[in-house]
């Protein structure tokens, strides 16, 4: 057995950051190196990255606004009121949570940065076979997964080492989480009103293919991909990462102070889990004819296998519990099974996705109908398993507080690190997710520039591998947001427990909440409120894509019927793809943030009138309704984009037929299901468990009840 204290467990995640950090940035280059000499497709890239980049600096201009009036508020009344307490941890607080959501946005514009290179080199590399361009988009991908886990990993670690302070890791996670609803919202309701449209008015009415460059919505749906899929996606993932280690650390300080054990397990499990991202992600590989649904899950299974190996001789070698090493296995092996069960329902090898074209030959009712039955059984396993692993993580540590009597806290920490393990692989999903906008952005490009059948073949196939692996990302992401937010329910716990001691409510070492007794009117009337919020928020973002790609419709039809030769194709007829792009911008702007607040603001409501126990029901049925509405948007949405590829590939009557327009139709409803609602929730549901354990001492002085 070796020794091995808190700082040099530091300084090695320091360095496993800085190790990602670079290897992000030979990646970069490589991408960067790759040969483009098409000025058609140079041109229309370009048109890409000006569009994503000015919604960017818009989005980020808005939210920098909400920053400074929340770092404000925070200064005020965190930890405590100004008036009450040491200034010095409120300034600490606020920098902790600034920090946060500059690291999120960061995250957001390194994504850009490579996706709208990657992009062009892919869709060039298609020319000469799958490999090539395969190699090209998951490496590009590769930059944003190792950057986002490597300064999320890094921040984490520098913020304990100056604050000393595990309370404070909750305003960087709150900065982190805040930056990426908004983001995450935003990029959503801009990416699906541009697809939604362009599909709608091409494909269905018209009959004209996918990104066929004289539809003026067809530069704002490959930007959406970029700031959607890619810039919000980033922030999303950033957020839960950093949520999840905060939550671990919490806890393993209340259990035993800033240089125990506990926290060293934290730091070094984090640390391995980025190493293997970079092994998985390093010896990812593709044959001439490969099979990139292959190359990508075996990159994810070697990346699982290496960690669990290593995080086991950590334990060995330097005397750390086994309990909780059993922990984080259940959760990465679970992990695992939840990203399996999702592919199956969103694979169009499998029988869900070919049902569903199916019954499109009979209509779009029939598309939506055996569409949304599929979401709805999809979320049974995964649900399940978010359970099971809940159970056995809170088993298998329980007992390693008998002693002391604190057997729930250290349950409580089982299930942190349960979701500590399920999200250890992140920089792998994060690689593997954001290869799909990149891919599809290949394809885009591909058609535009007019690279024949052959090679927009090549990029359909990788891309209904992006759009599958998408699919499996997104459940196991939520699917990690469920542990996470159940881990942080007992942080919050800690944060009432730790606060009701220094106001004096109960004598020291004692706990003023054990549980959460959903009898008790006050715990039951707070989760009714929090099981609401989860589908008002989905319905606002939804509705901001319907309104938005109404106006987007009106304007596509505009064109069509006012630009000469526009509609026939003719040389000298150009759409004014700008405006699409404005409507898009314009749109998601003004809709990103109301749902956020309403999140927000109900949840203090909530905590100001029925107090802490309120505040705990308010969290159980936002989890418990948050986790079903998310797998159920996100895998019905999979299906339905997988059931129109497979119909476009040549089944069930092919591009045209009658059950193509159903099955476009089927995907114009999974659109914002999928890229908009589903995976925004998470962050919803994570940012409302923040709020409540940063504002837990205001509930414990301040409730109506």
């Amino acid at each position: 057995m070796f020794e091995i204290t808190t700082q040099m467990i530091q300084i090695f995640a320091i360095f496993i950051a800085f190790l990602a950090l670079g290897f992000a940035a030979w990646l970069y280059t490589w991408v960067k190196s790759q040969p483009s000499s098409n000025a058609r497709i140079a041109e229309i890239g370009e048109y890409i990255r000006k569009g994503a980049n000015t919604f960017l600096k818009r989005e980020y201009l808005v939210l920098a606004r909400f920053t400074a009036v929340a770092a404000v508020l925070i200064f005020v009344l965190l930890p405590h009121p100004i008036w009450k307490g040491d200034i010095t941890k409120n300034i600490l607080m606020a920098v902790s949570y600034i920090f946060g959501t500059i690291l999120s946005a960061l995250a957001g514009k390194i994504g850009i940065q490579i996706a709208t290179i990657a992009n062009i080199k892919s869709a060039e590399a298609a020319q000469k076979g799958i490999k090539p361009s395969f190699m090209t988009g998951f490496r590009g991908g590769a930059v944003m997964g190792m950057a986002v886990v490597g300064t999320s990993l890094l921040g984490i670690t520098l913020v304990l080492i100056l604050v000393q302070d595990a309370t404070s890791l909750l305003g960087f996670s709150f900065g982190a989480s805040s930056l990426a609803l908004f983001a995450k919202a935003g990029g959503g309701i801009f990416t699906k009103t541009a697809d939604i449209s362009a599909d709608l008015v091409g494909k269905v009415e018209l009959g004209i293919p996918e990104d066929d460059p004289r539809n003026p919505a067809v530069i704002a749906d490959n930007v959406g991909d970029n700031v959607g899929d890619v810039a919000g996606m980033g922030a999303d993932l950033f957020d839960s990462n950093v949520a999840s280690m905060a939550a671990a650390l919490v806890m393993a300080t209340a259990l035993g102070g800033i240089a125990s054990k506990n926290v060293i397990m934290v730091f070094a499990y984090a640390a391995i889990g980025l190493l293997s991202s970079i092994i998985g992600v390093a010896t990812a590989r593709i044959g001439k004819n490969g099979d990139p649904n292959k190359a990508l899950n075996s990159s994810t299974y070697v990346t699982t296998a290496v960690y669990a190996v290593l995080t086991a001789l950590t334990t060995y070698l330097f005397g750390f519990e086994w309990r909780i090493w059993g922990a984080t296995a259940v959760g990465l092996i679970v992990g695992t099974i939840i990203g399996i069960t999702s592919d199956y329902f969103t694979n169009d090898n499998k029988p869900p996705v070919q049902e569903v074209a199916k019954a499109s030959k009979s209509g779009p009712a029939f598309t939506i109908l055996s569409g949304f039955s599929y979401g709805l059984l999809s979320c049974l396993p995964a649900l399940i398993g978010i359970a099971i692993s809940a159970l056995l993580a809170f088993k298998i540590c329980a007992p390693l507080g008998a002693v002391t009597g604190q057997e729930a806290e250290y349950g409580m920490f089982g299930i942190s690190m349960a979701a500590l393990g399920m999200l250890s692989i992140v920089g792998m999903i994060i690689s593997n997710d954001a290869y799909g906008p990149i891919v599809d952005n290949a394809r885009g490009l591909a058609e535009m520039g007019g690279f024949g059948e052959k090679v927009i073949a090549i990029t359909d196939e990788l891309d209904s591998a992006g759009n599958t692996v998408k699919a499996v990302t997104k459940g196991f992401s939520i699917s990690a947001a469920g542990l996470t937010v159940i881990s942080l329910l007992g942080a919050f716990m800690s944060e009432v427990n730790t606060a009701a001691q220094e106001l004096g409510l109960v004598a020291a070492g004692e706990s003023l909440i054990k549980n959460f007794d959903i009898m008790n009117p006050t715990v039951f009337f707070g989760l009714i409120v929090g099981v609401s919020i989860p589908a008002i928020f989905s319905a606002m973002l939804m509705l901001g894509v319907d309104k938005n790609a109404q106006r987007m419709v009106a304007e596509i039809h505009r064109q069509f019927d006012t630009i000469p030769g526009l509609k026939e194709g003719r040389g000298d007829a150009k759409p004014d793809y700008d405006k699409c792009i404005d409507i898009a911008t314009t749109g998601a702007i003004k809709e990103l943030i109301p749902a956020g607040v309403v999140a927000i603001i109900s949840t203090i409501a909530v905590g100001l009138i029925g107090g802490a126990q309120a505040i705990g029901g308010f969290l159980t049925g936002n989890i418990a309704s948050g986790l079903l509405l998310a797998l159920l948007m996100s895998n019905a949405g999979g299906t339905w984009d997988n059931a129109k590829k497979y119909v476009e590939a040549g089944n069930c009557g092919g591009k045209g037929s009658v059950a193509h327009k159903a099955a476009v139709v089927g995907d114009t409803v999974g659109d914002p299901f999928k890229d908009t609602a589903g995976p925004s929730i998470n962050t919803q549901i994570t940012v409302v468990s923040l709020v409540s354990s940063l504002l837990a001492v205001i509930f414990l002085q301040f409730s109506i009840f």
